[in-house]
């Protein structure tokens, strides 16, 4: 790295916010400056995260499969589980990944250092690369993309032995007989599900009165007919854990009773926190607000005119594809693309355990907490060929409508790739489509993507596969 000459755009964080904010500004002819730790780009979502975490799912969902399948009269043997081999398939996939986006870096000409970075000045970042002495690197303009991390207990260290937090039980380390989670979010659920698949028995104790807090109760209802857990503890607070040499002692103090259990290992799954920390932030005057997030406008521009932020830094939703679409804003606007901005209508957002959760939009806890009217249709699943042949039939379809205007507000999936389904109803939230463009819209037959035509088709009385009443 050229250590003297002023850099054009530096990216710290590499990310799917960072490298797809890196990637577009290149394409669009701006030199950049690529830091982060790992080897390649990817962050935590593709070395500790989204990638490895549904290569796993996928697993569990294909073992769940095949056992099903003895009841349409196909019957396979147990299982067998080889950790090691699925931790080796499982990096494979995160290493194929990770390199082909340090191809992609070095074919746009971008300049990638392995390290970290933090501001000493408005225009000045110090660099700690991962081999080498510090330096100083001055530049015109940066972009802060350094993402989240799992947070902690204050009553709870992670030792990474017994008590893991995501990372620790993506590694695949072992595989336990009795696991608990603590979190009943989608990193809880999702972790426990995959570790559930592999033969442990999961319990979950989560603080609130259900599985993914904030969540429309319909979907959560779906999930519950099949969840894969031992044990479920509600409205539960983990008060204390100690070591034994059988294992780990958990105290769980419930609305109205305590009790306490022995377990192989814990996995601290309560969330995550924005990484604003050991930036140098004060050297430019930007303090996070209550929430630790800093704070940006419409152009991804935090108080200084020639710094942007984007990611999990900038608020919720934590998610990669929101970083993304961030990072492409904020190189369009670096660029100099005239009218471009984060205006998104929907985020979607999705829980891939199985059945997959999907959402996006006005939810129905919302349309209720803020008064607005709406027509909720849905279509249940038990009516879909397509559903039916392949042995999922206890999902549903639903859309919220104006009542008035016919305009799709929002919708939600509960059932088998239900993350692939939902970027229709987000796509016609995003155009203003109406009940009638969706129902009017032919979809092919059978597919599960005809359930959004059938429920568009429910608001103006009955659908051809459902009639209620």
């Amino acid at each position: 790295m050229a250590k003297n000459d002023k850099k054009e755009l530096v990216i710290i964080g590499a990310g799917p916010g960072g490298y797809a904010a890196a990637f577009h500004a290149a394409d669009l002819g701006i030199k950049v400056t690529l830091i982060d730790p790992e080897v390649n780009p990817g962050g935590v979502c593709l070395y500790r995260g989204c990638i490895p975490s549904k290569a796993l799912l996928h697993l569990a969902k294909t073992k769940e499969e095949a056992m099903k399948a003895s009841e349409w009269g196909m019957q396979f043997e147990k299982p067998k589980i080889n950790r090691k081999k699925i931790a080796e398939w499982k990096e494979s996939v995160v290493k194929k990944l990770t390199d082909g986006l340090g191809q992609l870096s070095k074919s746009r000409k971008i300049e990638y250092v392995q390290g970290k970075a933090k501001f000493t000045g408005e225009n000045e970042l110090e660099v700690s690369p991962e081999k080498g002495e510090k330096f100083k690197v001055s530049f015109e303009k940066a972009i802060i993309a350094t993402g989240s991390s799992a947070m902690e207990l204050p009553n709870l260290e992670i030792d990474h032995k017994k008590i893991w937090d995501a990372t620790d039980a993506l590694e695949l380390k072992e595989i336990p007989k009795k696991m608990l989670v603590i979190g009943g979010g989608y990193i809880g659920l999702e972790l426990g599900s995959v570790y559930a698949s592999l033969g442990t028995k999961v319990s979950v104790a989560e603080m609130t009165p259900g599985f993914l807090p904030g969540t429309d109760r319909d979907l959560i209802k779906i999930f519950q007919k099949k969840e894969p857990f031992k044990n479920v503890y509600f409205e539960t607070k983990v008060e204390e854990v100690k070591m034994t040499k059988e294992g780990v002692k958990v105290f769980l103090k419930g609305k109205n009773d305590e009790k306490s259990k022995k377990f192989d290992c814990v996995l601290v799954a309560v969330g995550r926190k924005p990484n604003t920390q050991n930036l140098g932030l004060d050297k430019l005057g930007i303090s996070p607000n209550e929430n630790g997030f800093i704070e940006v406008d419409a152009e991804r521009r935090t108080d200084h005119e020639h710094i942007f932020a984007i990611g999990d830094i900038t608020g919720e939703p934590m998610l990669a594809h929101k970083a993304s679409h961030e990072g492409r804003i904020a190189a369009e606007v670096i660029a100099g693309k005239k009218g471009a901005a984060y205006d998104p209508k929907v985020i979607p957002a999705i829980v891939f355990t199985n059945p997959e959760l999907a959402w996006c939009g006005l939810t129905e806890n919302e349309a209720k907490e803020i008064g607005r009217k709406v027509k909720i249709v849905k279509f249940p699943w038990v009516a879909s060929g397509r559903a039916a042949a392949i042995g999922e039939n206890k999902g549903f379809t639903k859309l919220l409508i104006d009542p008035e205007s016919e305009v799709i507000l929002g919708g939600a999936v509960a059932g088998k790739n239900a993350g692939s389904l939902i970027s229709e109803i987000a796509l016609a939230v995003e155009m203003g489509s109406t009940a009638s463009d969706l129902s009017l819209t032919i979809h092919p037959h059978p597919t599960l993507s005809e359930t959004i035509m059938e429920s568009a088709e429910l608001f103006y009385g009955s659908a051809t596969h459902f009639k209620k009443g």
